[in-house]
């Protein structure tokens, strides 16, 4: 199933994984956004953990709504939608919704409806998936233009990388991954990282990943996530946030033939995929 989108606004489309929790992806995602605004585009950050929401935490928001009230047909999806730090747009998730993937035919329509009638402008839908190697994130990922996974110094989280990259590769034949390596005290820990990564998935997948950048181990990154801040708005001159920004930049001067559909195509690609054979 493919949604209509004659007429309206191309929107880029990224997933942002990790195959592991505790690599920073959330933190990654809110800042992106926010570095996104500066740029002056209008941003849409879909919270994905349906399960455990955290970019609302993370910021500091209590929204009143969530991706629940949409899918119960309580709640308009612009009634649910909050403004961030910088006018981001954030759909927020919820603890206990069931994934995206077992909706019934009511709440898929449901979505569809919801997303054909939003009417803001959005530039890039920025999905926040959640940790890990399922289904959910499988989803998400395939279902997006472009997929970026963020991994770290760590072993476990470097072989949760590519263990994701596997899976999206074998099971759903997705070729194109750009890696960001998160607290590295170098740029050349940063690219042994990814030199590894690379190496593995060439010999053993016959596939090459691209190189998306790096963030600095920074001290200010704690420091804003116990109080509750993105660290590129509350510490715009560290090292991390020039590191945010050129990763920003680089996702940004994509050529822009690669920008195809619309958030109605977005969702429907998703949706389309709920009777296929799904196994991770």
């Amino acid at each position: 199933m493919r949604i209509n989108s004659a007429g309206r606004k191309p929107v880029q489309t990224i997933a942002v994984a990790s195959g592991k929790g505790g690599v920073g992806k959330t933190n990654v995602v809110a800042n992106l956004a926010i570095a996104f605004r500066k740029m002056g585009k209008e941003v849409l950050v879909l919270d994905a953990d349906l399960g455990l929401s955290n970019i609302d935490v993370l910021l500091d928001l209590a929204p009143r709504y969530n991706i629940r009230h949409v899918l119960n047909g309580e709640r308009q999806m612009k009634d649910v939608i909050v403004k961030g730090p910088h006018g981001i747009k954030i759909l927020p998730a919820s603890s206990g919704v069931q994934e995206i993937t077992s909706l019934d035919e009511f709440q898929r329509l449901r979505l569809l409806e919801q997303f054909d009638s939003y009417e803001d402008d959005i530039d890039i839908l920025l999905i926040d998936t959640a940790a890990g190697i399922s289904t959910n994130v499988a989803f998400f990922c395939i279902a997006s233009q472009e997929i970026v996974i963020v991994t770290s110094p760590e072993p476990t989280a470097m072989t949760d990388a590519y263990a994701l990259i596997k899976v999206l590769f074998t099971s759903y034949q997705e070729k194109k991954f750009k890696v960001l390596v998160n607290s590295v005290r170098s740029s050349d820990e940063a690219v042994r990282i990814f030199r590894k990564l690379s190496l593995a998935a060439e010999r053993f997948l016959n596939i090459s990943l691209d190189y998306l950048g790096y963030i600095s181990l920074d001290n200010s990154i704690q420091k804003a996530v116990m109080a509750q801040k993105a660290f590129i708005e509350m510490y715009p001159d560290s090292v991390a946030s020039k590191n945010l920004m050129d990763i920003a930049l680089q996702l940004n001067n994509e050529k822009k033939d690669n920008i195809k559909g619309t958030l109605q195509f977005f969702l429907g690609n998703l949706l389309s995929r709920k009777g296929e054979d799904i196994h991770v």
